[in-house]
């Protein structure tokens, strides 16, 4: 009889790999109650190396912004993509977040021949792929990906700001946070708040219920998040 270890299904790391460029794909606001999640792709290039990759949520502001800009600068390529606030309420916020990835890395001008996912899950891609638990603090190119999608839609949710500023968004970053939850009870939810999250889905219930609802705009451009919205940055030639 067989024994139960060896029923047990388990996910073993590759023992060979194709040759060829490797992508790192990490996302960034799978947690907040408003805004699209992001995802970016990165093509290093090992002749450029770039001190100080980590895990974004462990950088500075200060520090994520600096190494964006040099990111963009040295890597061969990058991609940044994202899923809208209706697709994450029609798919949820996990298959939204696969369509984010998948979009990033068909995004990406040079074709990777494996790429490298953040956490357990992979998105449905064409290329071998391989998904590695904490690869944000122990790859490179998926530290680089954490940090660029973790900028842009830092700077999204800024822009969110302008439009609503009753939300906090520029300090909260869409997070549910006390502030924010306090202003969704006195403002109820805006086109961009996630419908399907709980704490929207009770601030609309209290609009539809009648509930008095303070309401403040301001005229400004309002920020527009596509359905679809690929970033390509075609930064260097193949080598």
């Amino acid at each position: 009889m067989r024994s139960r270890k060896f029923l047990k299904a388990e996910q073993a790391r590759l023992v060979w790999d194709a040759p060829g460029l490797l992508a790192g794909v990490d996302e960034a606001g799978r947690g907040p109650l408003a805004g699209p999640v992001v995802a970016a792709a990165v093509i290093l290039d090992d002749t450029r190396p770039i001190r100080g990759l980590a895990d974004s949520k462990t950088l500075t502001p200060l520090q994520r912004e600096r190494l964006h800009d040099q990111i963009l600068a040295k890597a061969l390529c990058c991609s940044i993509a994202q899923a809208s606030v209706e697709e994450i309420d029609t798919h949820n916020i996990l298959q939204a977040t696969m369509i984010a990835m998948r979009r990033a890395v068909e995004g990406l001008r040079l074709k990777p021949a494996k790429v490298l996912v953040d956490g357990n899950r992979l998105p449905t891609l064409d290329v071998l792929a391989e998904a590695v638990v904490k690869g944000d603090s122990l790859v490179k190119a998926i530290s680089a990906a954490s940090i660029l999608a973790k900028v842009h839609r830092d700077r999204l949710c800024e822009q969110l700001h302008t439009e609503f500023p009753h939300y906090g968004f520029a300090g909260h970053k869409g997070y549910g946070t006390p502030e924010h939850l306090e202003a969704l009870q006195r403002h109820g939810a805006c086109v961009h708040h996630r419908r399907s999250f709980s704490p929207v889905a009770a601030a609309l219930a209290r609009t539809a219920a009648g509930a008095t609802l303070v309401v403040e705009t301001v005229s400004v451009t309002p920020a527009v998040f596509a359905t679809v919205e690929t970033v390509r940055l075609d930064l260097r030639a193949a080598p």
